[in-house]
């Protein structure tokens, strides 16, 4: 008796569900994905119970015919590709044919869809993979696709769903971020209590940002544009005998950024809210990924993550989205060149804008690993901190003043008395400034423009505890971290001098050379870098099995330090898990020198000194951030000022 046999069709249905459907956000993302593919301008989405017992997806696009309505039910039946040759080109979000009949097999579906051409409608429901009834109605133009009690026939899948809360919030982040890919179209979002999205038609996708999340959002992101003439086409042409008389060689096009990056006070502990779009496909691709955290790298911390909305358009032909039943992943035909591409962008944008971190926002920042592109999100914490305990609330206490210990905030001077916020005295403004009731007047200054020039205009006034400097200029008050500010500006000099020049650099010789211990690993590592050491002021010769010896050390750093250096330089390389190559190399060796060589905190620094530092900061390309990504300098502006007197 044979042991192989083709399995029924409703078995190879659920098969496949198990690939294409695994939460309700995957069948609204296979439901959006055929509204924008029929080419509609309007889409209304509305869901129940976290999308378990309803997921209802109705467009204006342009419908079906009674045939093709149930030919979409069948496995691999699609209407976007033709031959082979098609999967090369791929124009649409679906193409796969597999969608539809996946999620029929595990849930009741009910269309109801109408051709501009056609007269009536037609309305097809289906339980279970089973057609239960065909009919026609009159509809309007369009189709409406409604997906009840998801995993209702395979309880097993159905245990693992998560809690609505979580669930709708995955669904409104899905539907939010396709609205922010298509701003020309309109996008509504209704739960069964609440209307959670409406997103009418804009011209423009920072109009769309701040539809949806606002001013202070879109404050918080900045624009990257950029547009790369390829060189070359990533499919090879074919043969001479196979190219016919018509044949034209293809052109390779342009590979095109555009989108929005977050400054570098904005941090998540995860990588949810990173969103990337290739030509309207939102994607999670780890190359793509991996390009965005070199770009933010000696910007941002390594264990924190940006906010990012990219939208990466090329040739169809340049990307392979056949690669998974999701469509959630893609493959470039030129990776590296995209890879490069996306890093370089984000790091020029990141130069350009370079932002200052604001006083008052950065003491108060902390990373978070909540989605910072999703109001579904938000409203379900803002609705479930309703249930929080809170504390009981204590009685105001007349205390005397303390001077002494922790300084006090100046956003809690006003309730420091216990009696609450004192009311602003009414201030009547002329049109030179805003005038107080002591009839002093303070002019308004013109908002500066963050560059060299303010840098570099900074007046130092002292030090406070011998680790930060204050200096001011006409935008107001700067505290300066003396030794990040070094840092950076070592880390940029051993970078430039490294590039122009092959030849290793001058280090101060130890007394006795430093014998290091290293493990199996450390010393793998070791003798993928020592080349890049040697050129950076190291002088190391393995002095056994596993053991080093350290003659020579970059000029700078204290010999009693070196041993650490090296042993983290190697921790460090070790724990990557992309493969190394030698910008990273030479970028991670540099930081750590300079982070060795640099002024240290508790320094005592004398006038000509600091006013030497803040010149040589003003010259850096990032002087904002130190190279591991914490902020160098934080600005108290005129206005916070301002504020915080009650003046405005």
């Amino acid at each position: 008796m044979a042991r192989i046999h083709v399995l029924p069709e409703h078995v190879a249905n659920k098969i496949a569900a198990g690939e294409v459907v695994e939460r309700p956000a995957s069948v609204l993302k296979e439901l959006l994905e055929n509204a924008l593919d029929a080419g509609a301008t309007r889409i209304r989405v509305q869901v129940e119970g976290g999308g378990k017992k309803l997921i209802q997806v109705t467009d204006n696009g342009c419908g079906m015919v009674r045939d093709d309505a149930l030919l979409a039910f069948e496995r691999h039946a699609t209407s976007k590709i033709q031959d082979a040759e098609d999967l090369l080109n791929i124009h649409t979000l679906g193409f796969r044919g597999e969608a539809l009949p996946s999620i029929a097999s595990v849930a009741r579906v009910l269309l109801e869809t109408r051709a501009a051409d056609e007269e009536g409608g037609t309305v097809l429901e289906i339980a279970g993979g089973k057609i239960l009834r065909v009919e026609e109605a009159g509809l309007p133009l369009g189709t409406s696709l409604a997906v009840r009690d998801l995993f209702f026939n395979t309880p097993a899948r159905k245990k693992f769903l998560k809690a609505e809360s979580t669930e709708l919030s995955h669904l409104a982040s899905l539907v939010t971020h396709y609205a922010l890919a298509h701003p020309e179209k309109h996008f509504e979002l209704h739960s069964a209590t609440d209307t959670m999205l409406v997103a009418a038609p804009v011209a423009s996708y920072s109009d769309r940002i701040y539809q949806i999340f606002g001013r202070e959002t879109l404050d918080q992101l900045v624009p990257l544009a950029a547009t790369l003439k390829l060189e070359r086409v990533g499919i090879p042409e074919p043969p001479p005998w196979r190219r016919g008389e018509d044949y034209t060689p293809p052109v390779p096009g342009d590979l095109r950024l555009h989108g929005f990056i977050s400054k570098p006070e904005l941090q998540k502990l995860n990588r949810n809210s990173i969103f990337v779009f290739v030509n309207g496909r939102l994607i999670r691709d780890r190359m793509v990924q991996h390009a965005l955290t070199e770009g933010y790298r000696n910007i941002l911390p390594p264990t924190v993550f940006p906010v990012v909305l990219l939208f990466i358009e090329l040739p169809h032909e340049e990307v392979d989205a056949n690669v998974h039943p999701s469509k959630t992943e893609v493959r470039f035909r030129q990776h590296a060149l995209v890879h490069d591409f996306v890093r370089e962008s984000v790091r020029a944008a990141l130069m350009k804008a370079r932002p200052v971190p604001q006083f008052t926002r950065e003491i108060m920042a902390q990373p978070t690993a909540g989605p910072g592109l999703s109001p579904g999100a938000a409203m379900m914490a803002a609705q479930s901190a309703d249930f929080a305990l809170q504390p009981p609330a204590q009685p105001a206490v007349n205390e005397r003043l303390q001077f002494d210990g922790e300084p006090i905030a100046v956003e809690a001077n006003m309730a420091v008395s216990g009696f609450g916020p004192v009311p602003a005295p009414t201030m009547a403004q002329s049109a030179n400034g805003h005038a107080d009731s002591c009839g002093n007047v303070l002019q308004d200054e013109p908002q500066a423009v963050v560059d060299q020039l303010a840098l570099a205009s900074l007046k130092p006034l002292g030090q406070v505890r011998d680790s930060f400097i204050l200096a001011v200029n006409a935008d107001g008050l700067w505290i300066i971290d003396q030794h990040v500010a070094h840092e950076r500006v070592l880390f940029e000099r051993i970078l430039r001098e490294r590039a122009q020049s092959e030849a290793s650099q001058d280090g101060q010789r130890l007394l006795m050379p430093l014998i290091v211990e290293l493990t199996p690993g450390q010393q793998a590592v070791f003798a993928e870098i020592s080349e890049e050491l040697r050129h950076n002021g190291f002088e190391v010769e393995l002095f056994g099995n596993r053991t080093v010896a350290v003659k020579t050390a970059p000029g700078g750093v204290r010999p009693a330090d070196v041993e650490k250096m090296l042993v983290e330089l190697l921790d460090q390389f070790q724990r990557e898990e992309q493969a190394l190559n030698l910008e990273k190399i030479r970028a991670k060796i540099a930081a750590s020198i300079a982070c060795h060589a640099a002024i240290k905190i508790n320094m005592p620094l004398e006038q000509n000194k600091m006013e030497w530092l803040l010149k040589e900061l003003a010259k850096t390309e990032c002087p904002m951030s130190c190279p591991h990504g914490r902020p160098v300098v934080l600005r108290y502006s005129v206005k916070e000022i301002q504020k915080a007197f009650k003046r405005i």
